[in-house]
């Protein structure tokens, strides 16, 4: 009976995903399996200080992270917020490869029971006891000029390293767009050479203070953090790109934010 109703939720969950692209107005290309762009859900979970950092770090750790491993969905970020605002806020970034994977997610970690007993203690908290304070979410598609998510290269040993998080706004989706194709035309390649090594660039779809772009990059401490943004600041490729009618930041971009980031000793980026 509990097959046949995943089975059912699935196949409604994959109809909502096809009505999602169609609202979002992605290509066809873009809502299928088929499709090059990974789509990627940001997570922010506002927590209280005390027992229930220690919840979530058990649920992702034991529960969520392997669940997701069987469903095929990862790798997943899960960080710490070095400075940003309110702390503790933790953010988990889970990567899909299609929409559908996005929209078919939850009832496949819910019809798991090895997910449904690992993280008992977080799923089932009382109103009393919560396991968490509020979430947010975003969903972003990648950008075509960067895929796919780029795995840190420290991440299989656990190395140290930072993750820096910015979220570029525009004052319109034509000003947003504009700016992703200064990314995929030129960017992405400048920081490349600059030592801004990229996790993931991704539009956001649908989240706060839209039209934006997200993206992730990462460094081993933060002297090699400033060292990469002086190499970039100062490339005369970029410079001219920057100068250029129609790329200045006067013309597409109204605010830009940061948040630094670390990652958890179970995150797998």
């Amino acid at each position: 009976m509990k097959r046949r109703q995943f089975i059912k939720s699935s196949a409604a969950a994959a109809a909502t995903a096809g009505a999602l692209a169609s609202t979002l107005n992605l290509s066809a290309a873009d809502a299928t399996p088929e499709a090059a762009r990974e789509y990627y859900e940001l997570r922010l979970y506002h927590l209280r200080r005390g027992p229930q950092q220690k919840t979530f770090d058990d649920f992702y750790r034991n529960a969520a992270i392997p669940a997701y491993g069987r469903i095929g969905v990862g790798p997943v970020g899960v960080f710490s917020v070095i400075s940003g605002p309110d702390s503790p806020t933790m953010y988990v970034l889970i990567p899909h490869k299609t929409i559908e994977s996005f929209a078919t997610s939850g009832d496949a970690l819910r019809a798991d029971p090895d997910y449904v007993k690992a993280g008992a203690d977080f799923i089932n908290a009382p109103a009393t006891s919560p396991s968490y304070v509020r979430v947010e979410s975003s969903l972003m598609v990648a950008f075509t000029g960067m895929a796919k998510i780029e795995t840190p290269a420290g991440a299989a040993k656990n190395q140290p390293r930072i993750m820096e998080l910015r979220t570029y706004e525009s004052h319109s989706k034509k000003a947003n767009m504009k700016k992703i194709e200064m990314f995929n035309t030129g960017e992405i390649a400048i920081f490349r050479r600059a030592g801004l090594a990229p996790v993931f660039f991704g539009e956001t779809m649908i989240g706060s203070r839209m039209p934006n772009l997200t993206y992730m990059i990462t460094f081993e401490n933060m002297a090699a953090h400033d060292k990469a943004w002086a190499a970039f600041s100062g490339d005369p490729d970029w410079r001219k790109l920057s100068n250029t009618p129609g790329y200045t930041d006067s013309e597409i971009v109204t605010n830009i934010s940061n948040i630094f980031l670390r990652p958890t000793s179970y995150s797998q980026i």
